[in-house]
């Protein structure tokens, strides 16, 4: 059981990149949402809702086994979060690649500044709920971030 959730929480493997895990946990969300792209299929802010909120639930579950399994607290390896908060980041957004690589930079932005309170909720909320709300936090602001951005270039 622990390898399934391993392979959940670390988006298959990708939270074990050398350097940068939680840039690979969000290069997986990428592709993945590339791949509706790419294979022509729309996704509805129904699915893509689904989608996250079954991520989510699933990703909190399997880190809270992981950080008792590894004995830590936020471990670098769990990138279930990123998954989560990049997708969040595209809700309500068209599927394009610039809106796919803008959604990239937005959210690797906020997630790693932590601006505008969104370090309150990496410092304050413990656990598995701890580490996964900061990244929903951040995808929320770079989404937000992306429709202002997408409103001004029309």
């Amino acid at each position: 059981m622990i390898a399934f959730h391993k392979a959940i929480a670390t988006v298959f493997g990708l939270g074990f990149a050398p350097k940068g895990p939680g840039t690979f946990g969000t290069l997986g969300a990428f592709l993945f949402m590339a791949l509706f792209y790419f294979l022509d299929i729309p996704i509805s802010w129904i699915t893509l809702s689904l989608i996250v909120l079954f991520s989510f639930a699933i990703g909190t579950w399997s880190t809270h086994v992981l950080i008792t399994h590894w004995n830590e607290s936020d471990p670098q390896r769990v990138v279930i979060d990123e998954w989560v908060g990049y997708l969040i980041t595209l809700f309500l957004v068209p599927l394009n690649w610039q809106n796919l690589i803008l959604a990239f930079v937005l959210f690797r932005f906020f997630d790693i500044t932590k601006w505008f309170g969104i370090r309150w909720f990496d410092y304050n909320v413990k656990g598995a709920w701890g580490v996964m709300i900061d990244d929903v936090v951040a995808g929320i602001y770079a989404c937000g971030f992306l429709h202002i951005i997408l409103y001004f270039i029309g």
